[in-house]
């Protein structure tokens, strides 16, 4: 059985629509979708696709065509972005491209916002142009995106169309205090990204839960994390597939692009001392084992940062072990 903390919050997936060493973006994108359709039928709350541009081993740079893909492709499960990087993007665009959305499919859709370029420095000047963002920016241009969806814009001479009168939840995510003091700020519900920042995990969730102003959109806190977790039979299987993660780490941390990796049966050799500490480093809260393992670190997690919701990341290289490590966890928050 479940411990009660887990059975009282939501359980969502973030998908960054990996390429796997071998396959075709055509393929990542068919798994995305078919990753959706199997957790929609487990109960899971939403799917989240994230931003990320100039990456050999992640192909979800058109975020907003993906959503659209993998709506149109399901029938209950929310979907959304986690997120959408703003500074990328004029807050006109973003409100038409979600507007769009939510027409298409009513009450399905999520608006998750990050200020991270999503990329590195040179691939975010080719998309921003060269244009330098200053600390009022993101507050700014998420306001222009909220006036956009309401009603009280009738009389503006710039509207979003379709977009206006929608209700198009906005999250703001983060991996520092800074968006958790705006999100409190604003009264949204908030996603910190502890799959690879965890640092200031708990720092922003006390900023959050301890200055929240409630506002139209949310009357109380609302906080989320993104884990990772890599679920198999037995915890000796699922530290073998959790090597395909760690792989992908060392591109991180060394600018190596390329795409996801198939698992080894060791990363000795493969990582040097140095490195496996900033990876062990960066990938804190990755849960790694057996229904029996991760059922209990879950529940520690859960029960240490009093999130509302868990987002749980899962980079396995074979499609059919990432998807029944999904259906694994959903035993543990459906018991």
């Amino acid at each position: 059985m479940s411990s009660k903390i887990l059975s009282n919050i939501k359980f969502s997936v973030l998908d960054l629509v990996p390429v796997t060493q071998g396959n075709s973006a055509q393929h990542a994108m068919k798994n995305a979708l078919d990753l959706a359709q199997h957790v929609e039928a487990l109960d899971y709350t939403r799917f989240w696709i994230s931003e990320h541009h100039n990456m050999d081993s992640l192909v979800s740079s058109a975020t907003v065509v993906l959503l659209g893909y993998v709506a149109q492709g399901t029938s209950k499960i929310r979907v959304g972005s986690g997120g959408i990087m703003l500074p990328n993007h004029a807050p006109l665009v973003v409100a038409e491209q979600f507007g769009t959305l939510a027409t298409l499919y009513p009450d399905r859709i999520d608006l998750g916002l990050g200020r991270a370029p999503g990329t590195d420095q040179r691939t975010a000047m080719a998309l921003r142009r060269e244009r330098q963002e200053s600390v009022q920016d993101f507050p700014n241009n998420i306001q222009e995106l909220q006036n956009y969806f309401t009603n009280e814009d009738l009389g503006e001479p710039v509207r979003a169309i379709p977009g206006e009168g929608l209700d198009v939840p906005i999250y703001l995510l983060g991996s520092s205090t800074f968006s958790a003091d705006l999100a409190a700020k604003k009264g949204l519900p908030y996603a910190f990204a502890s799959h690879f920042a965890p640092s200031q995990l708990f720092d922003a969730l006390h900023i959050y839960n301890n200055s929240f102003a409630p506002s139209s959109a949310l009357q109380k806190p609302y906080s989320m994390a993104c884990v990772n977790v890599i679920a198999a039979d037995t915890d000796a299987e699922a530290q073998i597939l959790a090597t395909s993660l760690y792989q992908l780490a060392m591109g991180i941390i060394t600018n190596v692009r390329r795409p996801l990796q198939p698992p080894v049966q060791s990363m000795s050799g493969i990582w040097r001392d140095e490195q496996k500490a900033m990876i062990t480093n960066m990938l804190h809260y990755t849960f790694i084992g057996s229904k029996e393992t991760i059922e209990k670190e879950i529940t520690a997690f859960a029960t240490k940062t009093q999130v509302q919701e868990l987002i749980v990341v899962s980079h396995i290289y074979d499609h059919e072990a990432r998807k029944k490590s999904y259906t694994i966890l959903s035993e543990i928050f459906t018991s």
